[in-house]
């Protein structure tokens, strides 16, 4: 995991950089075709911004400052308990925004969590003012920012669900399955517990399992689907 550094700050008067903004809005088509005054006036404060790596966008308890679009790169939203136990509560990649973002400048409260960039991440910044103003009397903006919201909002349910019901070898099966490529996943146990919103020590003994079972080989920062047919069935028999 990348070092994190001291929170992000927007830079105060950034130059406005047209073709930034085109990149853009052909990541978002929702706003690329608004034509409304107000939304031209959200889209005239616009102004991008790049976050190296192991940066914290936000901290559990702050207050928000900037809406922020996802051009290139990924923020883990994370909540961290008292005694460090965390959990990934969802990524904002290329293309997206932030729900917790959103519901704090809805609600006005603070962060419930806090962001991180997990690799370097340029975006696109809105005042806090001017998202206010976009939500009040553009219709296309409000539209797009209520969609963006409940799409984020179900998938945050499906989490609950999983984390609180769903069984975790199952779990971790999947998730050994959708992360691999070339047969690998290049994650440490301690990541994978926090993506899976459980302890390193759960993670660590069902791995040990599926090792004993011939399914996978472990070794340091990396885990190799030996079997990958019976990691593939034994999701599949309990679906």
């Amino acid at each position: 995991m990348a070092h994190e550094q001291d929170q992000f700050e927007v830079p105060p008067a950034p130059k406005y950089d047209r073709d930034v903004i085109e990149e853009w809005l052909n990541q978002f088509p929702q706003l690329r075709d608004l034509d409304d005054p107000v939304w031209q006036d959200v889209l005239a404060s616009a102004r991008p911004v790049e976050i190296p790596a192991g940066t914290t966008v936000f901290r559990d308890g702050d207050g928000c400052q900037n809406y922020l679009f996802v051009i290139d790169g990924s923020v883990r939203v994370q909540k961290i308990a008292e005694n460090g136990r965390e959990i990934v509560l969802y990524r904002v990649k290329s293309g997206e925004a932030c729900i917790l973002t959103t519901s704090c400048l809805l609600s006005h409260q603070r962060y419930p969590a806090e962001g991180v960039t997990e690799t370097d991440v340029r975006a696109i910044s809105i005042p806090v003012p001017r998202f206010d103003s976009g939500i009040a009397g553009s219709e296309g903006f409000r539209h797009f920012v209520f969609s963006s919201y409940g799409k984020r909002i179900g998938e945050l349910i499906m989490l609950v669900e999983d984390v609180a019901f769903g069984k975790m070898d199952i779990r971790l099966s999947q998730y050994l399955l959708d992360r691999a490529e070339h047969d690998e996943v290049n994650r440490t146990h301690q990541e994978m517990a926090a993506d899976l919103g459980t302890a390193r020590e759960v993670v660590s003994r069902q791995l040990k399992e599926f090792e004993r079972r011939g399914w996978i080989g472990l070794s340091r920062g990396k885990i190799s689907l030996v079997d990958r047919l019976s990691i593939e069935r034994h999701v599949s028999g309990h679906l």
